[in-house]
């Protein structure tokens, strides 16, 4: 990895950058805020890591600490999202989001779903693991796909993987939003829990919300069946893999999202979710193929997607630094070690976006009077291995007189500008759409 920090500093202008119409730049570090952890001697990976070029940031702005959504809630990740940038919550599902995302042309009444691929005990009916060990290669994820996309129902679907084990399903025709989704790990108030295959239910007492249960609670058996004994299944358990033989959805909808639009914003997101965001929120939207996982090992796929994020987002700004007045950054792998328990994993990430992007940011925002804001859409702290209440940190840079220290959670809390909630912290740092 160091080679290739060496090279991306080797592209790197320090002047010359041309005439900037960039007002601010925003950069959300998904999962960024922690607790204490042991393995790094009771810090948290933020202050256990080494982020000079933050730090130089840091300590020429503000800092202070959000709640994304408000106090006490824990947020999925589209809920932080929303209220960051101002929306209702209850004005969007990830479903949708995340559909869009992946550019599937939606019509009032199709229900789409974020889905992972899972394993669960059959004979008891436990999750074992919500995320199939995180080995799910893309051959395998495309595999099962296509033998999932042959069941027949009485309408058309379809069910289209993402990355890694990831995918998104739609009922096309006149479904209901109104009921639960299957994962239980999502409830509010609850995270990380252990819990068994449960059946969607409806939220009201309507015939259509009946139905739907109905028709997702069988479609659900039978890509079970499917998938127990599927080849794909067998080969990675002879392997020693966990299988994927079962699908969890969550954010169930079927409305168009109706978002604040950000018209004067080019967004660099990257994957399903805040690609389709930024599609709906009204803001030039550029990505790259999230690069396939061939090898089992998901960590060296997230730091090669980590490499390309960072080299696709220098450019972006280079190129569209003349074109639009604001930038929405998301890097998405810093997500995953908190899911985890890796809060080495998690300071190496860290270190490596600031070796590379605000290594960059720190030669190109100064000279040109850009305002930048680094956060976090939620917390995941390494022990919770999933998201909590906890606010994340927030550093405003606007070139004012030293007045903070280095970036951390224990920093913003003490920070000039004190507690913010998601839905204040772009007019707070005066970022208009």
């Amino acid at each position: 990895m160091e080679g290739y920090v060496e090279k991306i500093k080797s592209l790197i202008p320090y002047s010359g950058f041309g005439k900037c119409s960039l007002k601010g730049i925003f950069v959300i570090i998904d999962g960024l805020g922690d607790v204490p952890c042991r393995l790094l001697n009771g810090m948290t990976p933020l202050e256990a890591a080494e982020t000079p070029n933050l730090d130089f940031f840091a300590t020429r702005g503000q800092l202070g600490y959000m709640y994304p959504v408000k106090q006490g809630f824990i947020p999925e990740s589209d809920e932080a999202l929303l209220s960051i940038f101002g929306n209702d919550i209850s004005l969007s599902s990830r479903g949708q989001l995340e559909a869009r995302g992946i550019g599937l042309k939606l019509t009032r009444g199709d229900l789409a779903f974020r889905v992972n691929f899972a394993t669960v005990v059959s004979e008891t009916g436990e999750i074992h693991d919500r995320r199939a060990g995180r080995t799910l290669s893309t051959s395998e994820a495309e595999a099962l796909a296509d033998s999932i996309r042959k069941i027949k129902m009485p309408f058309p679907f379809e069910f289209v993987p993402t990355k890694q084990h990831n995918a998104v399903l739609v009922f096309r025709g006149g479904f209901s939003e109104d009921i639960t989704g299957n994962d239980a790990t999502y409830i509010q108030g609850k995270t990380n829990i252990h819990d068994k295959i449960r059946r969607f239910k409806p939220l009201d007492d309507t015939e259509n919300s009946q139905y739907t249960c109905n028709v997702l609670n069988e479609f659900i058996e039978r890509v079970h069946e499917l998938l127990e004994n599927h080849p794909i299944n067998m080969e990675r358990m002879r392997k020693g893999l966990l299988p994927a033989n079962y699908l969890l959805l969550r954010g169930p909808g079927i409305e168009m999202p109706k978002l604040k639009l950000y018209r004067k914003w080019v967004s660099a997101a990257y994957t399903p979710l805040e690609v389709g965001f930024s599609k709906v929120s009204g803001m030039e939207t550029l990505n790259f193929d999230y690069p396939k996982l061939t090898d089992f090992d998901s960590y060296s796929n997230s730091y090669e997607a980590l490499r390309r994020a960072c080299k696709f987002a220098m450019n972006i700004i280079r190129s569209y630094s003349r074109k639009h007045e604001y930038v929405y950054l998301h890097i998405k792998e810093t997500d995953l070690p908190g899911h985890d328990n890796k809060p080495i994993e998690k300071k190496l990430m860290l270190e490596y976006l600031d070796s590379t992007i605000f290594y960059f940011l720190r030669k190109f925002v100064p000279p040109n009077g850009i305002k930048l804001v680094v956060t976090g859409d939620h917390s995941t702290p390494c022990k919770n291995k999933g998201h909590s209440a906890n606010p994340v940190p927030v550093l405003f840079y606007n070139n004012s007189l030293i007045r903070e220290r280095g970036f951390s959670e224990k920093e913003a809390r003490r920070g000039s500008l004190g507690k913010i909630m998601g839905k204040e912290l772009l007019e707070k740092v005066g970022f208009v759409k």
